[in-house]
């Protein structure tokens, strides 16, 4: 699917995802999730407006790596290459045909800590890093901050 080496596995079905995904790099990738009209796909638009690179909007495949080590993200063939921008109508992007998902953000819960703990979510049998929505506009930044170096406190 991409030229490092992500495919998803024949052998395991795919699990669908209400969320949208963008990445970095094949490598790096976040999948947003949320309920209708949270702004998953405004928050992909906004990522993407960083550098980021359109995965999938709004339902997202997700597979099990061959050694159930990581979680590879792809579009659903009839959605894939198209982001919804409301007041706008469905655009077309250049996607990624496939992005290991390296973190997740819950946009359903806000994040109340200034520095808030280390949080993981299990899908698919493998622990992600888990971020809430924050509500200020150094929030897509830190994003694509931390895909390109982590967090260290």
């Amino acid at each position: 699917m991409s030229g490092l080496g992500l495919t998803s596995p024949k052998s395991r079905p795919a699990e669908l995802c209400h969320g949208s995904c963008v990445a970095l790099t094949p490598s790096a990738g976040l999948l947003i999730v949320g309920p209708s009209g949270s702004g998953k796909s405004t928050l992909s638009l906004t990522l993407m407006a960083l550098g980021a690179t359109l995965v999938c909007d709004d339902q997202t495949l997700l597979h099990a790596d061959d050694d159930a080590e990581a979680v590879i993200a792809t579009a659903p063939p009839t959605i894939k290459g198209q982001i919804e921008a409301r007041g706008i109508g469905i655009l077309s992007a250049t996607p990624f045909d496939a992005c290991r998902v390296r973190a997740i953000v819950d946009l359903s819960k806000v994040e109340d800590e200034r520095l808030p703990p280390v949080r993981n979510e299990r899908v698919i049998g493998v622990s992600i890093p888990l971020f809430y929505k924050v509500d200020g506009p150094q929030f897509a930044p830190a994003l694509i901050q931390w895909l390109k170096g982590g967090r260290i406190a």
